[in-house]
């Protein structure tokens, strides 16, 4: 399957349409309602889908811009009451998603697999965001620079260091086994969130929650019985990344509560750009440590193998404004569209990164992953449905 340049219009565009005013904070926040502008990113085009060592990386930018009429509203927009622009974010999210399992596959598998270069990948992925982030500070007019002071940097450590693990363990457990398995074990992240929630942050679950608990857990490990390239440190590494996402949202919400943080941060892409780059520097000990003493080894096959190098870039473009899309995404819609959001998100991503990547469609796998998916569904919209039958 060959792709045109000229066809596939890449995240990074959308990621970046928040232009902001200097002023106050009744300024920034009028400019996330009503101005959204930025630069976009064409997925590189690789010869035979992404996978020739002769194929070469073609990144360009494309500009981006939504107008400040059609997302007023929610329900407003050109096109008899559609949101235009947020319809382009779901787009462009999913895209990001897909192409970013796609080319983070195909970058460890050629650097050797989970006995490669995966933390290494990982950190590495980061960094590109980060530059990608500094840019966009640094060009003019592209975004406003946020005011963070020290302490705010401090206290964005914990939020920075588990989202640095939630990645580094997510690309390890997608170099160990198949990118649908590890997809699939990590839809079972609200399991890490609830019993985190309940027994670590003082914040109750619901029992109606902790009911689709089974659900979800029974799905996974129905999926990992017909698993063909099944691995157990997959699995724990998938967890990990569990662990730390779940850790990651709890911290993130004591973060928010800083008072004036919002203000000086001045958005979500200045919030994301900076957990990225602390995300990074955090990773860095880390890859020394496992990694370093093959470090000229990596050097070596990054210069002559173009698949590592061009698929390692665009896996973190693409990482990076993904990212930045589901969360301005999922500010822009209630809870019920976000539940069906990201269980569509995953569905797309297992089924379609299985078929490009030739893996394993098993119909028992695809049943665990289908009753694990749609409990993760049910747990998400479980409480509002049970708050709308009482009213009732």
């Amino acid at each position: 399957m060959k792709f045109s340049l000229s066809v596939i219009v890449a995240s990074l565009g959308a990621a970046s349409a928040f232009a902001f005013n200097s002023g106050s904070s009744q300024a920034v926040a009028q400019s996330f309602r009503t101005t959204q502008k930025g630069a976009a990113l064409t997925q590189p085009a690789f010869k035979n889908h992404f996978q020739t060592d002769d194929s070469s990386t073609a990144l360009s930018a494309t500009a981006a811009a939504a107008s400040s009429d059609a997302i007023k509203t929610r329900g407003g927009g050109a096109l008899s009451g559609i949101d235009v622009p947020l319809m382009f974010y779901f787009l462009f999210w999913y895209i990001g998603n897909y192409y970013y399992n796609i080319t983070n596959k195909l970058a460890l598998k050629a650097a050797g697999g989970s006995a490669g270069f995966p933390m290494t990948i990982s950190a590495l992925q980061l960094a590109v965001g980060a530059v990608y982030g500094i840019f966009l500070w640094l060009a003019p007019d592209a975004r406003e620079k946020p005011t963070v002071t020290m302490d705010d940097i401090i206290k964005m450590l914990p939020v920075a260091f588990c989202f640095a693990g939630a990645h580094s363990a997510s690309v390890f457990a997608l170099s160990a086994g198949a990118v649908s398995f590890g997809q699939i074990v990590k839809a079972a992240e609200p399991a890490f969130a609830a019993v985190l929630s309940q027994f670590v942050y003082n914040k109750p679950v619901s029992k109606a929650k902790w009911a689709c608990l089974p659900i979800i857990i029974g799905g996974v490990i129905l999926a990992s019985v017909k698993e063909l390239d099944f691995a157990v440190s997959a699995l724990v590494a998938a967890c990990i990344a569990n662990l730390f996402a779940a850790f990651k949202g709890n911290e993130n919400k004591k973060l928010m509560e800083t008072e004036g943080l919002k203000d000086r941060m001045g958005s979500v892409g200045n919030q994301f750009a900076i957990t990225t780059i602390l995300g990074f520097l955090i990773s860095v000990p880390f890859v020394l440590l496992r990694e370093g003493n093959k470090l000229g080894e990596f050097v070596t096959l990054f210069k002559t193998n173009p698949v590592i190098s061009s698929n390692l870039i665009a896996s973190g473009l693409w990482f990076y404004g993904y990212n930045e899309l589901a969360t301005m995404t999922l500010k822009k819609t209630g809870a019920v569209t976000q539940s069906v959001a990201n269980t569509a998100k995953r569905v797309i991503v297992i089924v379609g990164v299985a078929i490009v990547l030739g893996e394993s469609l098993d119909p028992i796998k695809m049943l665990g992953c289908s009753i694990g998916i749609g409990g993760v569904f049910l747990y998400s919209i479980i409480d509002q449905l049970l708050a709308k039958k009482k009213k009732a």
